[in-house]
């Protein structure tokens, strides 16, 4: 493998090259026209204009990208995360081009790409579900007697869905008919498949994930897990590792039904298995990511593995260099997406120029960006401007970093979600680990950021009042003295 083509931009594309650069792999970047003077087309050995600046008229192209592929003589197509990451019929035909798709086959994409497949596919390895109907719902009133049986409130959920789209809590059976229509609908709008099934809806969860690597030699291991709890709409904003909850022994149980859960669908390559974790600290198996996930940095933090390179061995044939027992956790680490979004305004997008772009560094502190000072975030793209990672020997020592580094970042020119973060880490619930996914609808509210800004505002005034009082004190002592000296010396003068 001498050359690879990463289908994606920002930040991630950047990350891959950096992996391959490492290990000798000359690196292709595509981009659109907004992207033109991006630092990862610049850090690139080859960068190809792929379309303008919408993703489907540029980075969804995968017809065309394939001819890139052909031109350039490249050897793999590595896909990042998001545009055509987990879409089977790319990597299909990336594979039939003569072309190595870094990721799972197709067919386990297709497997996992749906719930309800994912579902039945780890039913067999007698995987914990959360209770609910086995299939699509097809009678409407079989399904009510369902979640009569199951207990309200439930969740009624798209097949194809992801990012809380297509998903609808019903508290009682009088809601059941208008809640199951708007998740149908808004199913069939934001994926083209309006299959919903029910689960019990388990109140105050956490988000747990467990990372997966498996070659073609047979060998599966789990790495460890990630702590995926605060988000906003449901989508994450701040990951850790490991989670502050998990036992040593839930642990393990988690990571072997995750093991087994990639073994249900033959997967090779690096994946991601997610459960939900309910206050009793029982787990049940969400769904499964078919390829890199944003916050795998901080498992990269606390196994010491470089999980891009994983996957380039794992699909260049190699045999993973380790085993399960040589896998150990150390110290803690914790990552928060800093987007361009306005937590004053619900997290809206805030798109503008990057007046001023000055990342933290200093030690325990890692940046993935793919900005520069002056560039515009563009309106077409997901609005993330870095990840921002810590690591310490342990979590109080991560969170002190990262806070650290929440101050030494620099922006200005649009809103972020930086003070938010920092808002979260200093939050009593965040630091005693006793949160879950509810985190911002419980104690997050805009004017708080408002507030924290009025305290630290007024403490700094307080400082500089204080300084100020004690450079004066200082200034009329000196002043006082030399007074007294000058009046001595004129004395002794006119007396000599």
């Amino acid at each position: 493998m001498n050359k690879v083509l990463i289908a994606n931009r920002g930040e991630i594309a950047l990350r891959i090259m950096r992996s391959c650069k490492e290990m000798g792999i000359n690196t292709v970047a595509i981009y659109s026209e907004a992207d033109r003077n991006a630092p990862f087309v610049k850090y690139a050995d080859q960068a190809v204009c792929i379309g303008p600046a919408p993703s489907n008229q540029s980075y969804l192209l995968g017809d065309k990208i394939i001819e890139v592929c052909k031109k350039l003589n490249v050897d793999a197509v590595h896909p990042g995360y998001g545009f055509l990451s987990e879409n089977p019929d790319f990597a299909k035909k990336v594979t039939d081009a003569g072309i190595i798709f870094i990721g799972p086959s197709p067919r386990a994409m297709e497997i996992m790409g749906d719930k309800l497949s994912a579902k039945a596919a780890a039913k067999s390895y007698n995987i914990p579900m959360v209770p609910g109907t086995d299939g699509e719902i097809s009678d409407v009133e079989q399904a009510k007697k369902t979640a009569v049986n199951v207990g309200f409130p439930i969740l009624i959920k798209a097949s194809a869905g992801g990012g809380g789209k297509g998903m609808r809590i019903v508290e009682n059976l009088d809601e059941f008919d208008e809640q199951m229509k708007l998740a149908v609908s808004e199913a069939k709008s934001a994926f083209g498949n309006g299959a919903v099934f029910i689960e019990r809806y388990v109140s105050g969860p956490r988000h747990i994930e467990i990372q997966v690597l498996a070659d073609t030699h047979g060998n599966t291991l789990y790495l460890f897990e990630r702590e995926c709890s605060i988000q906003r709409r449901h989508q994450k904003v701040i990951e850790e590792a490991p989670s502050s909850v998990l036992t040593p022994e839930i642990r393990e149980a988690m990571g072997k039904c995750a093991v087994d859960v990639a073994l249900a669908c033959n997967y090779v390559g690096a994946g991601t298995v997610e459960f939900l974790l309910d206050e009793n600290k029982n787990f049940y198996f969400l769904e499964m990511n078919t390829r890199l996930q944003v916050e795998h940095p901080v498992t990269e933090m606390i196994t010491g593995l470089d999980l891009v390179k994983e996957q380039i061995k794992i699909a260049r044939g190699e045999k993973l260099s380790f085993t399960q027992s040589d896998l150990k956790i150390s110290g803690h680490s914790i990552e928060i997406r800093v987007y361009a979004e306005d937590p004053r305004n619900n997290f809206l997008p805030d798109i503008g120029k990057l007046i001023t772009y000055q990342p933290p560094n200093g030690i325990g502190i890692r940046v993935d960006d793919g900005f520069e000072q002056g560039m515009d975030i563009p309106i077409y793209y997901d609005p993330m401007i870095s990840k921002l990672i810590s690591h310490g020997k342990d979590r109080s020592e991560a969170i002190e970093r990262m806070l650290r580094a929440i101050e030494d970042y620099k922006i200005s020119g649009v809103e972020t979600t930086l003070q938010f973060c920092k808002f979260v880490l200093k939050h009593d619930a965040f630091v005693s680990g006793n949160f879950d996914t509810h985190f911002v609808k419980k104690y997050f509210s805009p004017e708080l950021l408002d507030h924290n800004s009025i305290e630290e505002s007024e403490i700094a005034a307080i400082l500089v009042a204080k300084l100020l009082n004690e450079k004066s004190k200082v200034s009329n002592q000196n002043h006082n003295s030399e007074k007294s000296t000058n009046s001595n010396w004129r004395y002794n003068r006119l007396n000599n």
